[in-house]
This record gives C-alpha cells, structure tokens and sequence, in this order.
C-alpha cells in the first residue's frame, strides 16, 4: 500500500520523529517517539508537539482532517525505527479518559 505520508525528520539515534501536519487549522508540529522501557522493550509515543517548550502532548486531539496521513507518517516511523535497531521489540500502551473512550464507541461501564 502507498499511501501518502509528510516528511520525517529523525532524530540522532532514530528514537524520535518529528513532522508537520498540514489541514484547516493550520500547521501542527507532531513528535513520534520510541521510549526505552526494559531491555530491547520501546514504547511507541506519539502527539502534539509544544514548539515553545519542544514537550508533547498524547492526550491531544488536533482533527486537522488528516488523520490517514498522519497515521501513516506514523507506520513510516514504526518501520525506520525497526530498521535502525531491528531486534528490539515495541509494546503499546493505550491511556484515554473515560470521557474520549466513549467518544470512540467504546464505553467500558457498560462491557
């Protein structure tokens, strides 16, 4: 699949990835970052990026009417960080309020 993605620019060790994404409200600096968290073993995070403080924000919600580039922005990360260090492996961790959990069709109360 080719789908169209924004340009990365990877950090010295190939950990940390940043693009801009581009739509109705305007541009939005994004930061894909892989964390250590155990030997071999990456979190994969991944937000708005604070241009004034170069922080990220992973509970923002930008709806900048490209979330099909973005993520796959994302996926091209995924893969030059698995090239860079290609026996480590990732593990993923999802935290939302409750609130964003059943803005996605996903209420746990009533599961």
């Amino acid at each position: 699949m080719n789908l169209d993605r924004y340009a990365l620019t990877a950090g010295t060790y190939s950990t940390i990835f940043e693009f801009t994404s581009e739509g109705p409200k305007g541009y939005i600096s994004k930061i894909v970052a892989f964390q250590n968290i155990g030997p071999g073993i990456y979190n994969l995070a991944f937000g708005d990026k604070n241009d004034l403080t170069g922080d990220f924000d992973d509970q923002a919600t930008s709806d900048n009417g490209d979330s099909e580039k973005v993520l796959a922005t994302v996926v091209q990360a995924l893969y030059k960080f698995f090239d860079a260090y290609p026996c480590n492996r990732l593990r993923r961790w999802q935290h939302k309020s409750p609130d964003k959990i059943v803005q996605n069709g996903y209420n746990p109360i009533s599961q």
